[in-house]
């Protein structure tokens, strides 16, 4: 029974019986949360509440909810980001219809920029395009002289890591551990194996920016597999004393 008929019985109000007999159908349900509770240590009575209500098993009532709050901190992280200079960025190739080179998991289209949609971009020759499936943007003219220099993974290079549609589920989806290396060199490996390492030049709620200036380079959070930043003024090693972030490419998730 609810605590406070309870605890109104303990100060001389209605007793717990006479209650259990007038709401017979609402004891029947806390009798059934306290069972779950009794069988399940450390379920909360919101929670075995939630397990009757849904008619789900514990484990996956309680999967369901973790899965919530995932999304919800996702969605809660990406709105502390500004995005206004990445928009900025976009909207800055597509007013000058710059010829671009979109990078995808498999192969690269050289075309313009029409108009940006929420889930797409619209490119000029060849129509619209998923955003999950750009792996990175630059200028054609940049692209041309960066192909050559390119190093990558050669396994993702063969077999690119897929994009889960869920965001919580990807490597990288919270933009805020990447705004304190903003101004750093950073080393990046993306879904299609290309491996970069440019300064970050700017942090958006779901991309990034790096490259020089006049050369900068679109990123997408979804096309990152593997990060790792130098701490200004480091010359220790190689590398550089880094965060490192890593995942295995299979462990993206599947396409819907």
């Amino acid at each position: 029974m609810p605590a406070r008929i309870a605890k109104g019985e303990l100060e001389g109000k209605m007793k717990c019986r006479i209650w259990r007999k007038l709401h017979a159908e609402e004891a029947k349900r806390f009798d059934q949360v306290y069972a779950l509770m009794g069988q399940n240590p450390g379920l909360s009575l919101p929670d075995a509440f939630g397990v009757l209500q849904s008619g789900l098993t514990v484990a996956e009532f309680l999967a369901r909810k973790e899965r919530t709050q995932r999304k919800a901190a996702v969605k809660q992280a990406r709105g502390e980001v500004d995005d206004t200079s990445v928009s900025a960025f976009i909207n800055g190739l597509l007013e000058s219809k710059t010829e671009l080179a979109v990078v995808l998991g498999e192969r690269t289209v050289l075309d313009t920029l029409s108009s940006v949609e929420p889930i797409s971009f619209v490119l000029g020759r060849s129509g619209r395009l998923e955003k999950l499936q750009v792996v990175m943007i630059t200028r054609r003219s940049d692209w041309e002289q960066l192909t050559p220099q390119l190093e990558r993974d050669q396994k993702l290079a063969q077999k690119p890591a897929n994009v889960a549609r869920q965001p919580d589920k990807r490597p990288f989806s919270d933009p805020r551990p990447f705004l304190p290396h903003q101004g750093q060199l950073v080393h990046l490996t993306l879904r299609n194996g290309i491996q970069l390492s440019m300064p970050l030049r700017v942090v958006g709620r779901f991309d990034l920016i790096v490259g020089d200036d006049g050369h900068e380079v679109f990123i997408p959070l979804h096309a990152l597999v593997r990060f790792s930043a130098e701490e200004a003024g480091d010359d220790t090693d190689d590398t550089g004393d880094t965060t490192d972030t890593e995942f295995s490419g299979d462990e993206a998730g599947e396409n819907d």
